[in-house]
């Protein structure tokens, strides 16, 4: 197949090499740096996956470009202008699949491919979850640090029949464990809830994910997850007795050893997700009335680490109860 990786950080790279290394056609869009060191050295990949491999590279869609498969692999707040790039160069209209963390990504995305000028957009999104763990040490340098699955609707929605079979078959290729489920709702917003328990706190104090098994980073990421499972419930998602704290320690456990991706942002002094992810489970809540303390102060902690990469201070012990606004 013919596959367009857009947005080729750590994540999109680690797809894109194993992609090609199953023989597929890989365009890699990404930042010159990573672009650069690609074409002169190759992309290497280390850790649970290793290898040099060689797919194509740019730093923008060529006009006219032919793919079977787009799997965009920006960040949550870039999904609207990579949308738009896609729509603009991409013909004829493919798959696309959206990996990113966070909810509401598909009216982003959807926004996008209709800026770029694709009719009926709506039937060539694929949402997927995405759990492998990576990191980028360097440009042109991924260290597979954590395996995982990813996951994929059962039914094709508004997209050709056939689409996810086609992205299932691709990715299973690529050596990727892919599992199909019912409710990706739900399972979005299971991810969501996670990475706002993890990525925050991992980030405001420079650890990685296995530290957050002793305290007093236990604490604060418990108190995160239990916000995040109160606003899914007031979205009318729900999950069982302590689901989402064994899926925590689980996700904690399988990638101790990464750094999650917002804290990977903070020591490149760029943007996190923390708005498509914590501020998008505290807008919820807030839609029902509800005001989550603890995600209000996570969210304004990592707003102040991209804002001043020096500070020193750290949470205090208070928090509450989540309560009505």
């Amino acid at each position: 197949m013919r596959v367009v990786v857009f947005g080729a950080g750590a994540i999109g790279s680690l797809l894109g090499g194993r992609l090609a290394r199953a023989g597929h056609s890989v365009l890699l869009v990404t930042r010159s740096d990573q672009a650069s060191r690609i074409r002169s050295d190759g992309l290497q990949v280390e850790g649970l996956t290793t290898g040099t491999f060689r797919p194509e590279v740019a730093t923008e869609l060529p006009a006219e470009t032919r793919a079977d498969i787009v799997l965009l692999t920006v960040k949550s707040r870039s999904v609207r202008s990579a949308g738009r790039a896609i729509g603009t160069s991409v013909r004829p209209p493919a798959p696309v699949v959206a990996l990113q963390n966070g909810l509401a990504i598909e009216p982003e995305l959807l926004l996008g491919l209709t800026d770029g000028g694709w009719p009926s957009p709506e039937r060539w999104i694929v949402r997927g979850i995405n759990s492998y763990g990576a990191t980028l040490a360097a440009p042109g340098r991924v260290v597979h640090a954590g395996d995982g699955e990813i996951l994929l609707p059962v039914a094709d929605g508004n997209a050709p029949s056939g689409s996810v079979d086609r992205v299932e078959q691709l990715l299973k290729e690529g050596g990727f464990s892919v599992r199909r489920v019912e409710n990706l709702a739900k399972e979005l917003w299971r991810k969501a809830i996670v990475n706002a328990a993890i990525n925050p706190v991992t980030a405001d104090h420079g650890v990685r994910n296995g530290e957050l098994l002793r305290d007093p980073w236990r604490e604060q990421a418990e108190r995160l997850l239990h916000e995040g499972e109160l606003a899914a419930r007031s979205e009318g998602i729900e999950f069982a007795d302590r689901e989402l704290e064994l899926d925590l320690w689980r996700v904690v456990r399988a990638t101790a050893e990464n750094r999650s991706s917002m804290l990977q942002d903070l020591d490149r002094g760029r943007p996190t997700e923390v708005d498509q992810i914590s501020g998008a489970i505290l807008a919820a809540a807030q839609r029902h009335g509800l005001d989550l303390p603890w995600t209000r102060r996570a969210i304004d902690r990592i707003h102040r680490r991209e804002t001043e990469a020096d500070a020193i201070d750290r949470w205090s012990d208070e928090g509450g109860a989540p309560q009505k606004a």
